[in-house]
Protein backbone atom coordinates (compact mmCIF):
# COMPACT_ATOMS: atom_id res chain seq x y z
CA UNK A 1 0.00 0.00 0.00
CA UNK A 2 1.46 3.25 -1.11
CA UNK A 3 1.79 6.06 2.00
CA UNK A 4 2.48 9.11 1.89
CA UNK A 5 3.66 11.14 5.22
CA UNK A 6 4.35 14.77 5.53
CA UNK A 7 6.73 16.35 8.23
CA UNK A 8 5.45 19.75 8.99
CA UNK A 9 8.15 21.26 11.59
CA UNK A 10 8.05 25.35 12.30
CA UNK A 11 11.53 27.06 12.25
CA UNK A 12 13.31 24.02 11.22
CA UNK A 13 14.53 22.80 7.53
CA UNK A 14 12.82 19.59 7.30
CA UNK A 15 11.90 18.03 3.53
CA UNK A 16 8.16 16.47 3.07
CA UNK A 17 8.94 12.83 2.44
CA UNK A 18 6.41 11.45 0.14
CA UNK A 19 6.10 8.04 -0.80
CA UNK A 20 4.74 6.09 -3.94
CA UNK A 21 4.96 3.30 -6.01
CA UNK A 22 6.27 4.03 -9.72
CA UNK A 23 7.43 0.49 -12.04
CA UNK A 24 9.12 -1.70 -9.87
CA UNK A 25 10.86 0.65 -7.20
CA UNK A 26 9.64 2.57 -3.97
CA UNK A 27 10.39 5.78 -4.45
CA UNK A 28 10.87 8.87 -2.02
CA UNK A 29 11.14 12.61 -3.13
CA UNK A 30 12.80 15.06 -0.10
CA UNK A 31 11.77 18.31 -1.33
CA UNK A 32 14.11 21.08 0.79
CA UNK A 33 11.43 24.00 1.33
CA UNK A 34 14.17 26.44 1.55
CA UNK A 35 17.33 26.19 -1.19
CA UNK A 36 20.50 27.33 0.11
CA UNK A 37 19.81 27.50 4.17
CA UNK A 38 21.74 24.90 6.25
CA UNK A 39 20.22 21.82 7.33
CA UNK A 40 20.19 21.09 11.43
CA UNK A 41 23.56 19.86 12.73
CA UNK A 42 22.08 17.84 15.54
CA UNK A 43 18.99 15.91 14.77
CA UNK A 44 16.14 15.96 17.73
CA UNK A 45 16.14 12.43 19.02
CA UNK A 46 12.45 12.89 18.82
CA UNK A 47 12.69 12.48 15.07
CA UNK A 48 14.65 9.48 14.68
CA UNK A 49 11.12 7.73 15.05
CA UNK A 50 10.55 8.78 11.72
CA UNK A 51 8.61 5.72 9.75
CA UNK A 52 10.78 3.60 7.26
CA UNK A 53 9.39 2.91 4.31
CA UNK A 54 7.89 -1.23 5.08
CA UNK A 55 9.53 -4.24 3.57
CA UNK A 56 12.95 -3.00 3.65
CA UNK A 57 15.80 -6.02 3.52
CA UNK A 58 18.36 -5.28 6.11
CA UNK A 59 21.43 -8.40 5.24
CA UNK A 60 22.79 -9.75 8.10
CA UNK A 61 24.33 -7.03 9.84
CA UNK A 62 21.14 -4.94 9.36
CA UNK A 63 22.92 -2.44 6.98
CA UNK A 64 21.77 -1.98 3.28
CA UNK A 65 23.66 -1.22 0.09
CA UNK A 66 22.98 2.39 -0.72
CA UNK A 67 24.17 3.20 -4.50
CA UNK A 68 24.94 7.07 -5.16
CA UNK A 69 24.02 8.96 -8.26
CA UNK A 70 24.59 12.49 -9.38
CA UNK A 71 20.78 13.78 -10.00
CA UNK A 72 22.32 15.61 -12.96
CA UNK A 73 24.90 13.96 -14.84
CA UNK A 74 23.84 10.74 -13.63
CA UNK A 75 27.39 9.27 -13.12
CA UNK A 76 27.50 6.61 -10.03
CA UNK A 77 29.84 7.69 -7.46
CA UNK A 78 30.34 6.04 -4.83
CA UNK A 79 28.71 2.79 -2.58
CA UNK A 80 28.08 3.01 0.75
CA UNK A 81 25.98 1.25 3.62
CA UNK A 82 23.56 2.53 5.75
CA UNK A 83 21.70 1.56 8.96
CA UNK A 84 18.34 2.35 10.32
CA UNK A 85 19.70 4.96 11.93
CA UNK A 86 21.54 6.62 9.02
CA UNK A 87 18.17 6.44 6.95
CA UNK A 88 16.46 8.01 9.35
CA UNK A 89 18.94 10.76 9.44
CA UNK A 90 18.91 10.67 5.48
CA UNK A 91 15.10 11.47 5.23
CA UNK A 92 15.25 14.01 7.91
CA UNK A 93 17.90 16.19 7.15
CA UNK A 94 18.05 15.35 3.13
CA UNK A 95 21.95 15.24 3.67
CA UNK A 96 23.27 11.76 2.99
CA UNK A 97 24.04 10.13 6.11
CA UNK A 98 25.77 6.21 5.77
CA UNK A 99 27.06 3.82 8.67
CA UNK A 100 30.98 2.44 8.20
CA UNK A 101 31.65 -0.86 8.64
CA UNK A 102 34.97 -0.58 9.49
CA UNK A 103 34.74 1.78 12.30
CA UNK A 104 31.16 0.47 13.12
CA UNK A 105 29.64 4.24 13.57
CA UNK A 106 27.44 6.46 11.61
CA UNK A 107 29.19 9.22 9.44
CA UNK A 108 27.77 12.44 7.54
CA UNK A 109 28.96 12.36 4.02
CA UNK A 110 31.71 15.84 3.91
CA UNK A 111 31.14 16.79 7.67
CA UNK A 112 35.27 16.87 7.70
CA UNK A 113 35.98 17.48 4.08
CA UNK A 114 32.51 19.89 3.10
CA UNK A 115 31.88 17.06 -0.03
CA UNK A 116 28.60 16.91 0.96
CA UNK A 117 25.70 15.59 -0.84
CA UNK A 118 22.08 16.90 -0.86
CA UNK A 119 19.71 14.09 -1.55
CA UNK A 120 17.31 14.50 -3.78
CA UNK A 121 15.15 11.21 -4.30
CA UNK A 122 16.14 7.69 -3.01
CA UNK A 123 14.87 4.68 -4.49
CA UNK A 124 14.52 0.90 -3.71
CA UNK A 125 15.18 -2.08 -6.07
CA UNK A 126 12.64 -4.39 -6.94
CA UNK A 127 14.00 -6.62 -4.33
CA UNK A 128 13.26 -3.82 -1.57
CA UNK A 129 17.52 -4.48 -0.29
CA UNK A 130 19.48 -1.59 -2.21
CA UNK A 131 19.23 1.62 -1.99
CA UNK A 132 19.79 4.41 -4.65
CA UNK A 133 20.65 7.96 -3.41
CA UNK A 134 19.99 10.68 -6.35
CA UNK A 135 22.20 13.33 -4.89
CA UNK A 136 23.47 17.21 -5.51
CA UNK A 137 27.19 17.06 -5.41
CA UNK A 138 29.53 19.47 -3.51
CA UNK A 139 32.84 18.85 -4.37
CA UNK A 140 34.15 15.66 -5.40
CA UNK A 141 32.89 12.23 -3.95
CA UNK A 142 35.88 10.31 -3.57
CA UNK A 143 38.44 10.33 -0.76
CA UNK A 144 41.03 9.37 -3.63
CA UNK A 145 40.40 13.17 -4.50
CA UNK A 146 38.17 12.00 -8.06
CA UNK A 147 34.31 13.23 -8.32
CA UNK A 148 33.56 9.79 -8.88
CA UNK A 149 34.68 6.66 -7.04
CA UNK A 150 34.63 4.55 -10.34
CA UNK A 151 37.90 5.84 -11.54
CA UNK A 152 39.67 3.07 -12.26
CA UNK A 153 38.86 1.47 -15.72
CA UNK A 154 39.88 -2.50 -16.52
CA UNK A 155 42.83 -2.73 -18.72
CA UNK A 156 44.33 -6.86 -19.55
CA UNK A 157 44.92 -7.93 -16.09
CA UNK A 158 45.40 -4.69 -14.27
CA UNK A 159 43.72 -1.60 -14.16
CA UNK A 160 44.25 2.09 -15.11
CA UNK A 161 42.84 5.57 -13.97
CA UNK A 162 40.62 6.86 -15.85
CA UNK A 163 40.02 10.81 -15.60
CA UNK A 164 41.87 13.17 -13.28
CA UNK A 165 41.89 14.26 -9.37
CA UNK A 166 39.25 17.10 -8.70
CA UNK A 167 37.85 16.65 -12.26
CA UNK A 168 34.35 17.66 -12.40
CA UNK A 169 32.66 16.05 -15.73
CA UNK A 170 30.62 17.88 -17.90
CA UNK A 171 27.09 17.46 -18.57
CA UNK A 172 25.92 15.30 -20.99
CA UNK A 173 24.28 17.75 -23.89
CA UNK A 174 21.06 15.25 -23.94
CA UNK A 175 20.51 16.10 -19.84
CA UNK A 176 21.35 19.62 -20.58
CA UNK A 177 18.76 20.41 -22.98
CA UNK A 178 16.35 18.25 -19.99
CA UNK A 179 16.97 20.95 -17.46
CA UNK A 180 16.74 23.30 -19.71
CA UNK A 181 13.30 22.57 -21.03
CA UNK A 182 12.58 22.10 -17.54
CA UNK A 183 13.04 25.69 -17.35
CA UNK A 184 11.23 26.61 -20.28
CA UNK A 185 8.35 24.17 -19.16
CA UNK A 186 8.07 26.27 -16.10
CA UNK A 187 8.41 29.69 -17.35
CA UNK A 188 5.45 28.31 -19.30
CA UNK A 189 3.12 27.97 -16.57
CA UNK A 190 3.78 30.77 -14.51
CA UNK A 191 4.70 33.38 -16.93
CA UNK A 192 6.98 35.01 -14.25
CA UNK A 193 7.71 39.06 -15.00
CA UNK A 194 10.47 40.13 -16.53
CA UNK A 195 11.59 36.89 -17.80
CA UNK A 196 12.66 36.22 -21.98
CA UNK A 197 10.97 32.96 -21.77
CA UNK A 198 7.59 34.32 -20.76
CA UNK A 199 7.37 36.83 -23.03
CA UNK A 200 7.93 34.78 -25.95
CA UNK A 201 5.05 32.51 -24.76
CA UNK A 202 3.41 35.92 -24.47
CA UNK A 203 3.69 36.72 -27.64
CA UNK A 204 2.47 33.36 -29.14
CA UNK A 205 3.79 31.07 -31.79
CA UNK A 206 4.46 33.75 -34.47
CA UNK A 207 7.08 35.95 -32.45
CA UNK A 208 8.69 31.91 -31.33
CA UNK A 209 8.81 30.94 -35.34
CA UNK A 210 10.18 34.45 -36.21
CA UNK A 211 13.14 33.87 -33.33
CA UNK A 212 14.01 30.37 -34.37
CA UNK A 213 14.20 32.27 -38.27
CA UNK A 214 16.55 34.57 -37.37
CA UNK A 215 19.06 31.61 -34.90
CA UNK A 216 18.44 29.81 -38.05
CA UNK A 217 20.02 32.92 -40.43
CA UNK A 218 22.77 33.64 -37.70
CA UNK A 219 23.56 30.19 -37.25
CA UNK A 220 24.49 29.63 -40.77
CA UNK A 221 26.34 33.40 -40.93
CA UNK A 222 28.50 32.00 -37.90
CA UNK A 223 29.20 28.83 -39.81
CA UNK A 224 30.41 31.05 -42.87
CA UNK A 225 32.67 32.97 -41.12
CA UNK A 226 34.65 30.05 -39.64
CA UNK A 227 34.50 31.22 -36.09
CA UNK A 228 33.91 28.47 -33.32
CA UNK A 229 33.37 30.89 -30.75
CA UNK A 230 30.76 32.37 -32.74
CA UNK A 231 29.04 29.25 -34.02
CA UNK A 232 29.10 28.17 -30.11
CA UNK A 233 27.09 31.02 -29.36
CA UNK A 234 24.75 31.43 -31.80
CA UNK A 235 23.85 27.09 -32.18
CA UNK A 236 23.20 27.40 -28.97
CA UNK A 237 20.74 30.19 -29.05
CA UNK A 238 19.09 28.05 -31.97
CA UNK A 239 18.63 25.23 -29.95
CA UNK A 240 17.46 27.34 -26.99
CA UNK A 241 14.52 28.72 -29.28
CA UNK A 242 13.92 25.46 -31.24
CA UNK A 243 13.17 24.46 -27.10
CA UNK A 244 10.88 26.94 -26.39
CA UNK A 245 8.93 26.06 -29.84
CA UNK A 246 8.39 22.38 -28.99
CA UNK A 247 7.30 23.29 -25.55
CA UNK A 248 4.66 25.93 -27.31
CA UNK A 249 3.48 23.18 -29.28
CA UNK A 250 3.38 20.26 -26.97
CA UNK A 251 5.98 18.16 -28.30
CA UNK A 252 8.06 16.33 -25.65
CA UNK A 253 11.93 15.75 -25.94
CA UNK A 254 11.32 11.96 -25.15
CA UNK A 255 9.54 12.16 -28.57
CA UNK A 256 12.22 13.66 -30.76
CA UNK A 257 14.73 11.02 -29.65
CA UNK A 258 12.64 8.32 -29.57
CA UNK A 259 11.94 9.78 -33.90
CA UNK A 260 16.13 9.98 -33.79
CA UNK A 261 16.65 6.71 -32.40
CA UNK A 262 14.50 5.20 -35.02
CA UNK A 263 16.71 6.63 -37.60
CA UNK A 264 19.67 5.07 -36.63
CA UNK A 265 21.16 2.50 -39.10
Amino acid sequence: MTVVRKVTRPKQLFPLLELQQRHAYSKIKLNHRQRGEDLMNTPNPKDLQTQLPQGIRWNADGLIPAIVQDVDTREVLMLAYMNEEALRLTLQEGRAWYYSRSRQSLWLKGETSGHTQEVVELRFDCDRDTILLTVRQKGVACHEGFYSCFHYGVQGEGYVTLGAPEEVPAMPLGRTMELLAEVIHSRNMERPEGAYTAYLFDKGLDKILKKVGEECAETIIAAKNSSAEEIRYEVSDLIYHVLVLLEERGVSLKAIAQELQSRRK
